[in-house]
């Protein structure tokens, strides 16, 4: 059973929620953000998301897109965020997911991504701009060393998009499902969340695989609205926004602290 497997099921026989958290790796060192993420565990979040800063990143709003351009400009990059997850690896067993877009992997080679991932202690690739049709090679290359590729499905995935990935997780078991709760970017504060987790609640029927929803989710009240029906949330935006706000590392760590330790304990209120 991998970390992110065996996370989910603890998580399931207590009847609580997972609480995914997003971190732009280098925004703003490579040393802050692993403090960052590190505390992130500790306030309660189960699973680490760690954004590989990029210049085109399509699926992000302007918090994020920000954080990518500030962490480029200091040199981030896929290599940055590998030495993050190593060195946040040596201190938790938290499940590290790498969050990003194909063309760093592309670049590399998705073999030697993988095997880099591999070594770093990262658990799950979730690549933001790669459709399923086309994830299989790296799907089974991350298999095949105990990592997931964890899928994007939103309210425009069609039943044929569904369907492959379906196909796709009966060849390759494990990890789960991010759905997108708007057709948008990421930071959207008018995401219809309730409609999201019904819907998400209704794609784990089908997958067979824990679901969580993400974009729109800043906030205790909408975390508990987004969870009702699925496995747990995913923020991003929120985080990133304390940190590019916070200004010292003392007063980014207590802020971000603060929000991740309101989000579970919100979750867990339930």
């Amino acid at each position: 059973m991998t970390r992110i497997d065996d996370c989910f099921a603890r998580l399931a026989a207590s009847k609580r929620k997972a609480l995914v958290a997003y971190l732009c790796v280098g925004d703003p060192t490579e040393d802050e953000s692993a403090d960052l993420a590190l505390a992130c565990v500790r306030a309660g979040a189960d699973i680490l998301e760690l954004g590989v800063p990029f210049s085109d990143p399509t699926a992000d709003g302007p918090v994020i897109a920000r954080a990518s351009q500030r962490a480029l400009a200091k040199g981030g990059g896929l290599g940055a965020t590998l030495r993050v997850a190593r060195k946040i690896r040596a201190q938790t067993d938290a499940p590290i997911v790498l969050f990003g877009y194909y063309n760093p992997l592309f670049v590399r080679g998705e073999g030697a991504v993988v095997d880099a991932a591999a070594e770093a202690g990262a658990d799950a690739l979730l690549v933001v701009d790669l459709p399923i049709e086309e994830s299989l090679p790296l799907r089974g290359a991350a298999y095949a060393k105990g990592i997931s590729l964890v899928p994007l499905l939103a309210p425009t995935s069609s039943p044929a998009r569904i369907a492959s990935l379906q196909a796709a997780a009966a060849r390759f078991p494990g990890g789960f499902v991010y759905y997108v709760s708007v057709a948008g970017v990421t930071g959207n504060a008018e995401a219809p969340l309730s409609v999201a987790s019904t819907a998400a609640g209704k794609l784990k029927a089908t997958l067979k695989l824990p679901t969580i929803v993400g974009f729109g989710v800043d906030t205790g009240d909408k975390a508990k609205l987004a969870a009702k029906d699925c496995d747990g949330i995913a923020v991003g935006t929120a985080i990133v926004k304390r940190i590019e706000d916070g200004a010292s590392a003392e007063v980014r760590l207590a802020s971000v602290t603060a929000l991740v330790a309101e989000l579970r304990a919100a979750l867990d209120a339930g």
